[in-house]
């Protein structure tokens, strides 16, 4: 879903931000290129492979930081402000932008990515998600991020009529490495023996990924699709609890996390934590530098702890 949002404060937001800009040129127009800003890295990765050489994309959260706790600074603010695209991944995952959006101001096409997409069903023995507008995560699934990038071309084609088969080729020839992604996981989930393919999480992050390739979700330390979250005592001892009946073999935890939580419940349960999934966040160079990186190299770290 694309639409056009004007405001009317850009010019204090920038004077506040100590930067005297002239005003971005308007999509589509010729004689100036379009600033176009996606909100996660994974997602300015997934962007760039459709805009290709012929536009820049640039990710407004820095490498490592996960959304859920993003606090925009006045650079972050002056970021959006001079933006002609705004990529967001959607579905209530960055609920920092409306606010954002109305104190920058200025006019700018907002492509959500995952418009379209139905938000998945919790499955049997899952705590029901505290997002009203469900789990957003659908990203961790490359097949529904062949969604997110006939909606990223479609906007960049709506903002830039010119560069429109540049950006249709561009995502022919990025969904086909997705479909290839997605094979590549099916064929390294086959080394994991049927029971062994259970996930415990930080936080609800997993479920895409986990419906696509039949795993179940068996507990997330934090119940909620939020990592800033607070579990309680008794959410923790039933975790615990059903932990050891389930005979899990791990705990994954995203980077950045705390694994303080996860150790507990180890100590409590005899299982592993495995604390260096890329889940919200390519890396800067290591292992995961790229969307298709990142998934490759979170299905080696699952697998190579549970077969």
């Amino acid at each position: 879903m694309k639409h056009w949002i004007l405001a009317l404060s850009c010019a204090m937001l920038l004077a506040a931000c100590g930067a005297a800009r002239s005003a971005p040129p308007q999509p589509g127009a010729a004689g100036g290129k379009l600033n176009v800003v996606a909100v996660e890295t994974f997602l300015a990765d997934i962007a760039q492979n459709v805009a290709g050489d012929r536009l820049k994309v640039i990710a407004l959260l820095p490498i490592g930081l996960d959304v859920h706790g993003f606090e925009p600074a006045p650079t972050d603010l002056a970021e959006v402000a001079s933006s002609n695209v705004l990529i967001i991944s959607g579905t209530g995952l960055e609920d920092f932008l409306d606010k954002m959006i109305r104190n920058v101001g200025g006019k700018r096409l907002i492509v959500e990515a995952s418009a379209g997409l139905q938000p998945r069903a919790m499955q049997p023995g899952e705590a029901p998600s505290d997002h009203e507008q469900g789990d957003p995560h659908f990203w961790l699934d490359p097949v529904k991020v062949i969604t997110y990038v006939q909606n990223i071309r479609d906007g960049l084609s709506e903002a830039d009529p010119a560069g429109a088969a540049t950006y249709a080729a561009n995502a022919d020839a990025y969904i086909k490495k997705l479909n290839d992604l997605d094979g590549w996981i099916k064929e390294q989930v086959k080394a994991i023996p049927q029971q062994n393919r259970m996930l415990v999480t930080n936080h609800e992050s997993l479920g895409y990924f986990a419906d696509r390739y039949d795993f179940a979700i068996v507990g997330t330390i934090l119940a909620s699709v939020s990592s800033t979250a607070s579990p309680s005592a008794q959410e923790l001892a039933q975790l615990v609890t059903h932990i050891k009946a389930t005979g899990v073999k791990a705990i994954f935890l995203e980077t950045g996390t705390n694994p303080q939580l996860a150790n507990q419940i180890a100590q409590d349960t005899g299982v592993k934590v495995v604390p260096d999934l890329y889940t919200h966040s390519v890396s800067k160079g290591g292992p995961a530098p790229t969307y298709i990186d990142m998934m490759k190299y979170n299905t080696t770290v699952i697998v190579n702890a549970l077969r």
